[in-house]
């Protein structure tokens, strides 16, 4: 414990303890014995300095020409092109997910760091012709000021530079909240950022439970936009925050993902795309396919190749090069996903292959569930209707497309939705009819990409997008600029004689 690495805040560009100098253990979920760092238990009164350096810091950073602040956001991404190694094995001992994914994870930050440099010269607004003469309209993006952050454990440092990048480029200054679970890939990026040359108090970082920070956080009348991706039911929370004092809120929450298998698919690309869907990330992914719609003509050839390949992936420690899924984050999640498993039995669904938690000596330290597969599942149960994030995948059989474009859509979400078929016709109907934000063809649920908007429908968003240029909408507003150069007044939308 005496040798255990200490970490601390980050705010006006010092690294400081918290308020009361309280900490809590960052533990690995392969291996919970293993404590890879000290961190800051901060409280509201630590949220508060941390929001008054960015008040003060917007003051000038608002007022930096947007290409010199792209400039900043370019350094950070050679950075991490430098240290990409070394952050993605911290970040398997500290969330679990298998070194090859978090290896994308860091690079999936350096992509949104080049692109978001990019749009420093590139925050386009609109000139039109005016109704009047001799006068001249335009509209431009002006920043918010202080952005609140609050990210997820899952993908520790590419969601927080999907919220960060754009809204440093914009001019925004901001407070960012890591999870619990992993707030060393958060004080790398802090780490990086500082090393780029980001001005104090333009990123503040502050480590500590959701009801210690984010509520403060979240409830900051001098906070003008929050940018949350999380479960749906603490996204409610931070909207009913922000409402009465109508300050903006971008929420990323949940999803129940489905592929459609038809009939004229390719079986074992299907198989092989569900298997990276549903057990990629350990199934700890916003997108991942925790339900398969397959049709009833290929249901039995599909089924037998996909459990096949379920019961053979590797599970273990994600630096193992050998091993094709981690464990769980925590034992909360762990527990979450043997209460759904309990419940699919209990509902009347087949229990195909896994089912239970991994409890051999190789696994007894750590927070490991079996590949499990779930057959015979009616759309209407619990398994196929919530959110488990973990991994557990469910096979719905369907008669047809329009029957499996029904099943889809069947649920409260709306992230990923994909369709494996060899029919243009059927391909494009899918994607006309599935009523989410993103949508492939012969592909899992899983692999969005940087320079498109990222995000869903109904419970799991509220309208917003992360990435691409659609980022740039949460974190800026539209101002409408009308110059009038005829020195004489003129009446918009008045009758008037053009001499």
């Amino acid at each position: 414990m005496s040798d255990t690495r200490v970490f601390h805040n980050f705010i006006n560009g010092e690294w400081v303890e918290a308020k009361f100098r309280k900490t809590f253990e960052n533990k690995n979920p392969a291996d919970a014995r293993e404590v890879l760092g000290i961190f800051q238990k901060s409280d509201p009164e630590d949220v508060k300095l941390a929001i008054d350096a960015a008040k003060e810091a917007y003051k000038k950073w608002r007022l930096v020409p947007a290409p010199k602040r792209a400039e900043i956001i370019f350094k950070v991404a050679e950075i991490l092109v430098k240290k990409k190694e070394n952050f993605a094995r911290q970040m398997t001992a500290e969330m679990g997910k298998i070194l090859k994914e978090t290896r994308g994870d860091v690079q999936e930050a350096i992509d949104m760091s080049y692109y978001m440099a990019g749009e420093g010269r590139r925050q386009f607004g609109q000139t039109t012709p005016s109704e009047l003469p001799d006068k001249f309209m335009m509209s431009l993006r002006q920043p918010l000021g202080v952005c609140a952050m609050i990210t997820p454990w899952n993908f520790p440092m590419a969601i927080p530079s999907w919220k960060l990048m754009p809204a440093l480029v914009l001019g925004n200054t901001v407070v960012f909240k890591p999870a619990t679970d992993t707030p060393l890939s958060a004080v790398n990026l802090a780490r990086v950022c500082d090393e780029a040359g980001v001005p104090p108090g333009v990123l503040n970082l502050v480590t500590g439970s959701g009801s210690a920070v984010g509520t403060p956080l979240m409830s900051s009348k001098d906070v003008k936009v929050v940018s949350f991706t999380g479960s749906t039911e603490v996204g409610r929370k931070v909207s009913q925050a922000c409402a009465p004092d109508f300050r903006h809120v971008h929420l990323e929450m949940g999803g129940k993902n489905a592929i459609m298998v038809m009939d004229d698919a390719k079986v074992d690309l299907a198989v092989e795309g569900v298997l990276w869907g549903g057990f990629g990330t350990t199934g700890q992914r916003c997108t991942a396919t925790s339900r398969v719609i397959v049709h009833k003509k290929v249901l039995k050839e599909f089924t037998q190749k996909y459990v096949e390949r379920a019961k053979a992936l590797k599970v273990g420690n994600g630096l193992d090069p050998e091993v094709e899924m981690g464990p769980s984050i925590n034992q909360s999640q762990l527990d979450t996903v043997t209460e759904y498993v309990k419940i699919g039995i209990e509902e009347g669904a087949e229990l195909l292959c896994g089912g239970k938690r991994l409890e051999s000596e190789l696994y007894k330290f750590g927070f490991f569930h079996q590949p499990t597969v779930f057959g015979n599942v009616d759309p209407k149960m619990r398994i196929a209707q919530e959110e488990i994030f973990g991994p557990v995948v469910s096979i719905i059989p369907c008669d047809n497309l329009e029957h499996a474009i029904q099943i889809c859509n069947d649920t409260i979400y709306g992230l990923s939705a994909s369709i494996y078929t060899s029919s243009i016709k059927s391909a494009f109907t899918a994607m006309r009819d599935t009523y989410t934000g993103i949508f492939y063809v012969n592909a899992p649920t899983i692999g969005a990409e940087v320079h498109l908007p990222f995000g869903g429908t109904n419970h799991t968003g509220n309208g917003h997008r992360e990435a691409g240029t659609a980022a740039l909408d949460v974190f800026s507003e539209w101002k409408a600029i009308y110059i009038d150069f005829s020195e004489r007044l003129q009446k918009a939308q008045i009758d008037q004689i053009v001499e």
